[in-house]
């Protein structure tokens, strides 16, 4: 009985590694990623899973940068590439060396996420783009310089246009290294020519493939950094680019590009006799109501009489003297009825007052008036003033009420006579 073999570890995880590798080389797989991780140095690992396994993959560095899309947890993919294992681990996995969707290309895949991520950015926004100036006078061309591009370009511009100032600035359009000759123009031109007025940026048909310059990031913000106006002009009408997007303008071809930017001068001789008609319409119109207004106002009453003018000012100010006159009547009137009332107050408040009912005031010798007839004495002169003139009394009986008032009294009144002259008359009120 021959004895059993013995094997190492490392024999039977070489065995192991050899049986899987010449066995499933080569091979593509189908399934759905999951734990997607990007290492520091640029590696890619995932799971690669259907409904019942997963299976762990890796894709270096060399490989990932072929990739034309962004892979993404949940996307399903095909995979091509080998089994191996990893001896310290025991452990089998997918070496993966190309990706690609399931379903839809690598290249219209890559295209749906950046336009994606770029419109999440905001660079598609009608607001950011900046208006094509009508009438530029310099014009840059990012394109080939050996295409049939630039050729209809200038054309159709010398034909348009002959004296315009054109930049050319010559890139690959195509190919390795194109996006990247494509950004870096738009950004010279920006940076060394500051006073061009708009920028053509494309190239003629062709594959999505060979257009796919015109898709990269790269270019895409590139063209949304320029401070230039950016006309895009890519392939043919049907062909739609990212480019497109995040210019200020799109043009279905180079050629409607460049009858786009410049006007020929038959338009503009066009435009500016219809301008010039229009003037002078509006000018004739004016002139005929300006016509019209002179003709009414030197056949109004005012011209023809000037003096008519003057009527409602004069009438106006008849009116304001007779309202000045009435109302100073009026306050006259007023003042004077006021200045009578008081004066009958004040006539009333008079100590004379009484006097017209027939009383008199009673002085003495001194000249003071005489309240009681206790005051007085037989022989007392007294002088009456009476309300018109006054006269002379001498007491007769004692001072009393009674004697004074009955000596007064017997005692005829007579008048102070001047030499025969008529009695001194004197009226106080």
């Amino acid at each position: 009985m021959t004895e059993p073999r013995i094997y190492t570890v490392s024999e039977l995880s070489g065995g192991i590694k050899y049986l899987l590798e010449t066995s499933f080389r080569e091979l593509w797989v189908e399934g759905e990623i999951s734990g997607l991780k990007i290492s520091s140095l640029g590696h890619t690992y995932f799971e690669l899973k259907d409904a019942n396994s997963n299976i762990s993959g890796v894709m270096f560095r060399g490989f990932a940068a072929n990739l034309k899309f962004d892979l993404a947890n949940g996307l399903l993919v095909r995979v091509r590439g080998n089994i191996t294992t990893y001896d310290k681990q025991s452990k089998y996995q997918l070496m993966a060396k190309e990706i690609v969707p399931a379903g839809i290309g690598p290249l219209q895949l890559a295209f749906e996420q950046l336009k994606k991520k770029l419109q999440s950015e905001g660079l598609f926004d009608a607001g950011r783009k900046r208006p094509i100036p009508a009438l530029p006078q310099k014009i840059a061309v990012v394109t080939s310089p050996t295409g049939a591009a630039i050729r209809d370009i200038l054309s159709i511009l010398k034909r348009r246009y002959a004296n315009m100032h054109i930049i050319i600035a010559p890139v690959k359009v195509q190919g390795a290294g194109s996006k990247e000759e494509i950004a870096q123009a738009i950004k010279d031109l920006n940076e060394g020519f500051p006073d061009i007025d708009v920028m053509l940026v494309g190239r003629g048909g062709g594959s999505m493939e060979d257009l796919w310059a015109f898709n990269e990031e790269i270019v895409a913000r590139a063209i949304a950094g320029s401070k230039i106006p950016v006309i895009s002009c890519v392939g043919h009408e049907t062909d739609f680019t990212i480019a497109d997007f995040v210019a200020d303008l799109r043009a279905p071809t180079p050629s409607a590009a460049a009858e786009l930017v410049v006007k020929s001068k038959v338009e503009l001789a066009a435009n500016i006799a219809g301008l010039e008609r229009r003037l002078l319409q509006s000018l004739r119109i004016y002139y005929e109501n300006l016509s019209g207004k002179f003709r009414r106002l030197i056949s109004s009453r005012p011209m023809v009489n000037p003096l008519v003018l003057l009527e409602r000012p004069v009438r106006r100010l008849d009116d304001a003297v007779e309202g000045l006159f009435a109302a100073s009547a009026d306050r006259l009137r007023r003042a004077g009825e006021k200045l009578n009332l008081q004066s009958e107050k004040l006539k009333a408040l008079s100590p004379l007052f009484p006097l017209r009912k027939g009383y008199a005031i009673v002085k003495n010798a001194q000249g003071k008036a005489v309240k009681t007839a206790a005051t007085l004495a037989a022989g007392d002169r007294l002088s009456l003033q009476f309300a018109e003139g006054r006269a002379e009394a001498e007491v007769l009986g004692s001072g009393t009420a009674g004697g004074a008032g009955a000596a007064a009294d017997r005692k005829k009144r007579r008048p102070e006579n001047n030499g025969g002259s008529a009695p001194e008359q004197e009226t106080l009120w």
